[in-house]
Formats: structure tokens, sequence, C-alpha cells
């Protein structure tokens, strides 16, 4: 079983991961090794321990002990579980817990482009999304419509950043993902891979999602931009294809978020 601990000390060293950490801190707590995440809910900590994340130490609601807490508890027995009531513990993290659950895990070592990229058909490529609730939505669309990986450049918020796990449901831990540098840009790494890439770009020369070319081509990257400018001219102009979804009533753009979804649906296919 456990070690349960019940919380008396709000200013416990202990619980510094979960009450007076920044997610950046957490993520620089051990440079230059890896740092520390935190998931929430039962379901995304359940699929962050099946890939191998390893826990540092739970915060648990008191009454979910032995109810959705318990069967997680009992992969874990020699790792720490601090608990208290959902309204102590609110006040601790700041936050209401979903589920009335917390893990702090080791993060796991990051791979490399060609190693994520290796058996790929089709990847997702982000562009400066700064945004931890489009990062995380955009997550779960890739893993649920045919996306084989995700790369980010190092402005896109970090997917392991608590609220982009939590909105993707945990699916940033089953889909291969790692940042594609401004270093491997500059030498088309995906295009040395064998990709061809398409830019997601709203511009008077794009061709429609649904182009037959698109579903001929073997392996594909989507390339989606931030949140205010989309993709840099640049990057539109080192494409292969530039992409626009065709729209209706007057509207000139959707969200990326939701834009990734139908991006990743017809070319995906």
């Amino acid at each position: 079983m456990s070690k349960i601990i019940a919380i008396t000390d709000f200013d416990a060293p202990e619980l510094d991961i979960y009450a007076r950490l920044s997610e950046v801190q957490l993520l620089r707590i051990y440079e230059p090794g890896s740092g520390i995440f935190i998931a929430e809910s039962p379901k995304v900590i359940e699929r962050a321990l099946d890939v191998g994340c390893q826990p540092i130490s739970f915060l648990v609601e008191d009454k979910q002990i032995e109810t959705q807490a318990k069967a997680l508890l009992e992969r874990c027995e020699t790792v720490p579980v601090y608990t208290a009531s959902f309204d102590v513990l609110t006040r601790l993290t700041g936050f209401a817990l979903t589920r009335g659950m917390l893990c702090a895990m080791h993060r796991p070592k990051r791979p490399t482009v060609e190693e994520v990229c290796a058996y790929a058909r089709r990847i997702a490529v982000l562009e400066d999304v700064v945004n931890p609730t489009n990062v995380g939505a955009i997550f779960r669309s890739a893993a649920a419509l045919n996306m084989d990986a995700v790369l980010l450049t190092p402005a896109c918020s970090d997917p392991l950043y608590r609220r982009a796990i939590r909105v993707s449901m945990g699916t940033v831990f089953q889909i291969p993902w790692t940042y594609l540098d401004e270093q491997d840009r500059k030498k088309h790494l995906l295009h040395e891979l064998g990709f061809k890439t398409v830019a997601m770009a709203l511009r008077d020369d794009s061709i429609g999602i649904d182009d037959p070319q698109l579903k001929k081509e073997e392996k594909l990257a989507v390339i989606l931009g931030t949140e205010g400018d989309g993709l840099a001219a640049s990057t539109i102009e080192n494409c292969d294809y530039t992409v626009r979804i065709p729209m209706t009533h007057g509207v000139d753009s959707l969200n990326v978020a939701a834009a990734s979804a139908v991006a990743f649906w017809e070319l995906g296919r």
C-alpha cells in the first residue's frame, strides 16, 4: 500500500512542487537534466504511467483514496501520497483539482526529430503556438485523426504544462513528439526525411485541402501557425504546398486548434 501522508503543514518542502514552483521552475529544476511535470486527473496519470513516466509523489483528495485513485496508487506502492480535503487542496494549489488528483512526475527523455519521424507518414508541425489550451487540443486531434507525430518550434507552449496535458486528455503521452529547432529548419530536415510540407495559410494562391495531389503524397508534414499572425512568410515560401480550408458565411479563419482537426481529418485519411 502506498504511504498515505495527511497534509498538516502547507509550508512542507515536499509540497513545493504543487504549491510554490511555477511550471517553468519545474521544467528547469534539474538542469541540465530533465525536469518535472504535473499530471492532473486519473485518466491522464494512467496514460503517463502506461508509457513509463516515473512518479515522484501524488496529491490526492482524501475521499478519492479508496475510489478513483485506488487502482493508480496500487500501481505505485512506494510513492508517497499527500492527502487532504478538496477545499484544503484547492487552497494549497490555487486551483480546483480535476477529479481530485495530481501526480508529479519526472520528464521523460526527449527523442530526436529523426526518431520521432522514423515510421511516420503524416505529422503535425506547430510553429509558435503559445496557448497551452490550443497545444493540448491539437495533440488530442492529432492522436485521434491519424497523425503519427507532432513537432513543435521552441517558442510553442510546452506540451507537458499541466493545462496542455489536461486538455489533451493525456494524448501527449500517446503520440510521439519533440522540438524542431532553427538549425533543423534551416537545413530543411523534413525534406531530407522525405516529407512534403503543407503550410496551412489564408492566401490567394492556396489549393483546397481536398486537392487529390495531397492524398497521393507518401509523407506529409502539416504546418500550423501561431494564434495571431499564422505562419511566418518564410515558412510558407519554403513549403511544397499552401493549403486553405474552404469556409462559408463570410468566416475567414478558424482557431488553430479547430483548423488542426479539419486538416488532420482530411489529410490523415
